[in-house]
């Protein structure tokens, strides 16, 4: 399905600031509520769409990938955009909040709210994230309480109902020609009162655990790349959907290869009389094949640097196509020549017609040639 520029979405400029585009989600995200038009299928198509691009040019980060690489980069990088409704009041309940009595609908309307997200730095070496890996992760995280299944009673007990909304888990007030509905303060918007809590959760619901998980890295991935494990993370309230995980890639750098992208950046020394004469010589890469034939050609200058195709990093976006090596050749001067080196060098010298004293067999000064 073809995707709309965000910019175009929100109707901003791409150099917009943070104000003007949190002003322009908030007119679309008022207009187009799904409790202002009920039924209304495109209306909530564009609900859906205004929050998309909300999501990601208020994310400082996410905005650089987008004006760079458009959809695909942050798609390569594991965002999808929103599940639904509750996805999306769960994010932006601030910006709900205050619309003329919409509150977050489906989520604190109900009491029923997406459990937290949560993030997970992983590091990779270059060559793991060259061939992909499954890796096992350990982190920590709330799980609703076995003893009380998640309610916060103590077992056999009930709950009250709440005295402030009268269980509705709403307070509204009037301001103007308007009624406004906001969370109840004394319940949180769950509409009753625990009086009589879990001894194991202290009434919360929720004790911490720890959760061995295996995470299926692709092959590909960069400094900075997102993979989303959906409904691992902390466990949502009163019968809301799970947050999820986030796994965030930091790739360690590399003995030999630099990286940019999809590309792959080296230095190689050679002699000079390679550099002169030409050479063929066998040079590390990444991938199966381990080593690659270098081709020199003669005459080649310190400092030049030489692209070999598709020897670079495994591309995301493009499947079964890697990018480039660049391959920067430094000439190494030998630092001591024994008797006969030097006699060869003043040999070639001469036939170069110059001579260690920068005098020419014939012609004169050298330096008198070059100012001429």
């Amino acid at each position: 399905m073809h995707k709309r520029d965000y910019y175009e979405v929100l109707r901003v400029s791409s150099n917009a600031g943070n104000d003007e585009i949190k002003s322009a989600y908030r007119k679309l995200a008022l207009k187009y509520h799904p409790d202002r038009n009920p039924g209304d299928k495109e209306a909530e198509d564009k609900f859906k769409e205004a929050a998309e691009a909300y999501e990601v040019l208020r994310d400082s980060e996410k905005r650089q990938i987008y004006d760079q690489f458009g959809h695909e980069g942050l798609e390569g990088r594991g965002f999808t955009g929103f599940t639904g409704f509750d996805d999306i009041f769960s994010s932006f309940g601030d910006i709900f909040e205050g619309f003329f009595g919409f509150g977050t609908r489906r989520g604190r309307r109900s009491g029923a709210r997406q459990g937290k997200s949560l993030r997970y730095d992983l590091e990779l070496t270059l060559e793991e994230a060259f061939y992909g890996k499954e890796k096992e992760i350990l982190f920590h995280k709330l799980e609703n309480c076995q003893t009380c299944n998640g309610s916060g009673l103590k077992p056999g007990s009930e709950p009250q109902i709440c005295g402030t909304c009268q269980g509705r888990g709403q307070v509204v007030r009037s301001q103007g020609f308007f009624q406004i509905s906001t969370t109840c303060p004394a319940c949180h918007g769950q509409g009753q009162i625990i009086s009589d809590p879990c001894k194991e959760c202290g009434g919360g619901g929720k004790v911490r655990v720890e959760k061995k998980i295996s995470v299926k890295i692709p092959p590909g991935v960069d400094t900075g790349s997102q993979l989303r494990l959906r409904g691992e993370g902390e466990p949502g309230e009163s019968g809301g959907p799970p947050g999820d995980l986030f796994v965030v890639i930091h790739v360690k750098d590399h003995r030999l290869f630099t990286r940019e992208d999809e590309d792959l950046f080296c230095q190689i020394p050679i002699s000079f009389v390679q550099a002169a004469l030409g050479d063929s010589i066998t040079i590390p890469v990444l991938g199966n094949e381990s080593y690659f034939k270098l081709k020199i050609s003669g005459g080649t200058q310190p400092g030049d640097v030489i692209r070999v195709p598709e020897q670079g990093m495994p591309s995301l976006r493009r499947q079964h196509k890697r990018g480039n090596l660049y391959v920067k050749i430094i000439v190494k001067i030998p630092k001591k020549l024994n008797q006969s080196q030097k006699e060869l060098l003043k040999a070639f010298a001469e036939t170069e017609g110059s001579t260690r004293s920068g005098r020419r067999k014939k012609g004169g000064n050298l330096w008198d040639k070059l100012k001429k």
